[in-house]
């Protein structure tokens, strides 16, 4: 790290026009990781210049996801107040305009930057005639050496004019030694003279990065690979300003399992989305560590300490990452299951009640009720499928069980059901207890296959097919099985 730098100081830098795509978290994340690794900050900052997309909905949502995920950050917007915290405010871009045109003012009266009064027909005109002499169609203004008096002038006489960087005599190669892809090369001819601040006053995104992150004391810009192409304005602009470049490291894109760019067609990618599915954040922060990032000993399940103690940049991968969805669902499994029961169900709960379900309350039996059904939750929404049947105000005869009822044997198969579970001694059943009382009615009535099981499952469930008996029933009592049991006879 530069002498110029006392810490390691990392940032998050979101637009607050949507949710927080998963992309994003992924580089917030790492920004964590780093931060936390090497004792530094890690600094939340909004870049919502584009006021006619940003809100402050978007803000809130996006603020929520990142707690979620446990990514607390040590300056920026408040979390609950959204008001300034730390030393480099504001940290809202849009309560930064004056600072932004005082930085463009050094660089007009440096002579790096000048005012451009082209209208958008002239720059038209000017880039085809230079595609059409098969040159790059790099601005060439005319008002590249007016006086800044006489551009003024110009300005107070009510004309317009945005303020462009002078690159036409920096002729030389801009050389980024990326943290992540090694060295980049950049020809200064790359780009023409481009804006910092619009002719209405607003700051362009790569002139507001830089002057952000050099008044925020950024050391370190992690950031996704497409912001690659905009280095080399940034590094002029440090250079125009001769401050001190933090390093950079250029992310690889989240890809979709064709590896194109991530997107919502193959199913979710907003974080909030998932949060709604039923998935664990700390099994989204271990998979989304590992798009890119492998643990030294290839460890897999990850707590949130375990990353951050053992993150390094240079175990991060420059090849695109693919969002594997069924991997990210085994994750958290493995997450879930290692739960203790009592906490599992604490996570549950909201599932269940937003589904309507009424549950007993006795914690002994929602502990029992985990160990039953953990082994088939993946993610938290899973347990609505898998307690529903034992919710007696949602028992109800299934269409589909009217052909089984019809049957001769039928009938007798329930009555013989009805009476063995009427004359079992306690209110509970084992696995046990249910398996022999099956037998008893299979002897009984000589039923057997689906003569025997449909109706006893109609009876339990409300219809032929569905969950495993013999796991449902320990979780249910006598006057319930009872009255499911009176319910399927009245249909006969």
């Amino acid at each position: 790290m530069s002498s110029a730098f006392s810490e390691v100081r990392v940032r998050f830098a979101p637009s607050p026009t949507g949710y927080l795509h998963v992309g994003g978290a992924r580089s917030a994340l790492f920004n964590y990781l780093f931060a936390k690794k090497n004792k530094g900050k890690f600094i939340l900052r909004i870049e919502d210049t584009d006021q006619a997309r940003s809100t402050e909905e978007s803000l809130k949502m996006m603020i929520q996801d990142l707690k979620w995920l446990g990514l607390n950050w040590d300056e920026g917007p408040h979390p609950e107040t959204l008001k300034d915290m730390g030393d480099c405010g504001p940290y809202k871009q849009s309560e930064r305009q004056d600072i932004y045109q005082k930085v463009a003012l050094q660089l007009l009266e440096a002579g790096k930057a000048y005012y451009c009064f082209m209208t958008d027909e002239e720059l038209e005109a000017a880039r085809e005639k230079l595609k059409a002499q098969g040159l790059q169609p790099h601005v060439e203004s005319p008002y590249e050496n007016m006086s800044l008096a006489e551009a003024r002038q110009k300005i107070q006489n009510g004309e317009k004019a945005v303020v462009r960087f002078k690159t036409r005599q920096l002729k030389k190669d801009y050389i980024l030694n990326d943290l992540i892809r090694g060295e980049v090369k950049f020809p200064s001819d790359m780009v023409g003279d481009f804006v910092l601040l619009r002719s209405d006053g607003m700051p362009v995104y790569n002139f507001c990065c830089v002057v952000d992150d050099h008044l925020m004391k950024m050391s370190h810009v992690l950031r996704a690979e497409e912001h690659l192409p905009n280095t080399l304005r940034q590094l002029m602009i440090y250079e125009g300003m001769n401050w001190e470049t933090p390093q950079f490291g250029h992310i690889s894109l989240v890809l979709d399992d064709d590896r194109q760019k991530l997107s919502k067609r193959k199913g979710a990618v907003a974080c909030d989305q998932f949060k709604t599915d039923g998935y664990l954040p700390e099994a989204m922060v271990n998979y989304l560590a590992l798009l890119g990032w492998s643990h030294p000993e290839q460890k897999e399940v990850l707590t949130l300490e375990e990353m951050c103690q053992t993150f390094s940049l240079d175990r991060v991968n420059p090849s695109g990452a693919i969002f594997d969805r069924v991997k990210l669902k085994w994750m958290n499994a493995q997450h879930l299951r290692a739960l203790p029961n009592d906490q599992i169900y604490a996570r549950i709960s909201p599932f269940l009640m937003a589904a309507g379900l009424s549950l007993s309350t006795d914690p002994e039996w929602q502990v029992k009720s985990v160990e039953t059904f953990k082994p088939y939750l993946e993610i938290l929404s899973d347990a609505v499928a898998l307690y529903s049947p034992l919710d007696d105000s949602k028992y109800e005869i299934a269409a589909e069980s009217e052909e089984a009822l019809k049957w001769e044997s039928t009938k007798p198969v329930l009555e013989a059901w009805k009476e063995l579970v009427t004359a079992h001694a306690s209110e509970v059943f084992t696995e046990a207890d249910f398996l022999a009382i099956q037998d008893a009615v299979k002897n009984k009535t000589s039923q057997k296959g689906k003569n025997l099981f449909f109706p006893i499952r109609i009876a339990l469930i409300g219809k032929p097919q569905g969950a495993e008996l013999k796991i449902l029933v320990p979780l249910m009592n006598k006057t319930s099985i009872l009255a499911r049991a009176q319910k399927a006879l009245e249909k006969c």
